[in-house]
């Protein structure tokens, strides 16, 4: 049985998910991070140190960060249309997959938690407005690289790079900032809305 362990809102866990859902796999999912089963609770902490969610149970195998749970999963089912074996393929996969994880991540944080967790420790007005423009400047970097494959992330193929980075588009056109017209992100993410995993995991109204 694969189970995973984290709240149904996250992004992180949703990314797990929508990557169960192309893989065609049977996922339990376990809802924590609520009051009633926080993720600092003794039990969790032994599963994952960092009390971060997601965490993946696969039958005594227990694994936590969400993109390497995504290629974990993806490489488990031989899926290497998601994850590439050619070596240069896969790291231009898992470039754009570090790179959401690293340098989007690190732009949108502040602005996000300001606007949409309403967060007392995030109301600096320069901070958010500085987050605001690192967030759109990162976005017109994948815009530049969706125009130039013209249909997907890492190229002509749907790939993990686009389950982790449709999630981040999402949040990005969910969170009330001024954003730029970017066309091909926009084209891109309705190639995305075709997909029904992104429809139940990532474009569910979620940000």
């Amino acid at each position: 049985m694969l189970k995973v362990l984290g709240r149904a809102s996250s992004i992180n866990v949703r990314k797990v998910l929508w990557t169960g859902a192309e893989l065609g796999l049977e996922l339990v999912h376990e809802e924590w991070g609520s009051a009633a089963r926080p993720t600092s609770a003794p039990e969790f902490l032994r599963l994952n140190p960092t009390g971060l969610m997601p965490v993946l149970l696969d039958a005594g195998f227990v694994l936590w960060e969400s993109n390497t749970i995504c290629r974990y999963l993806a490489h488990r089912a031989g899926r290497d249309d998601l994850l590439p074996a050619a070596p240069a393929a896969r790291a231009r996969v898992e470039q754009w997959m570090d790179w959401q994880a690293s340098e989007l991540n690190n732009a949108w944080r502040y602005a996000y938690f300001a606007h949409v967790k309403q967060s007392p420790a995030h109301t600096d007005a320069q901070a958010i407005a500085a987050s605001v423009a690192a967030w759109n400047r990162h976005m017109q970097i994948l815009d530049g690289q969706l125009a130039a494959t013209g249909a997907y992330v890492a190229g002509d193929r749907f790939t993990l790079a686009d389950i982790v980075l449709g999630l981040a588009t999402h949040r990005w056109r969910m969170t009330p900032i001024e954003r730029p017209r970017l066309p091909a992100v926009g084209e891109w993410f309705e190639r995305l809305r075709e997909r029904p995993g992104f429809l139940r995991h990532g474009d569910n109204g979620l940000p």
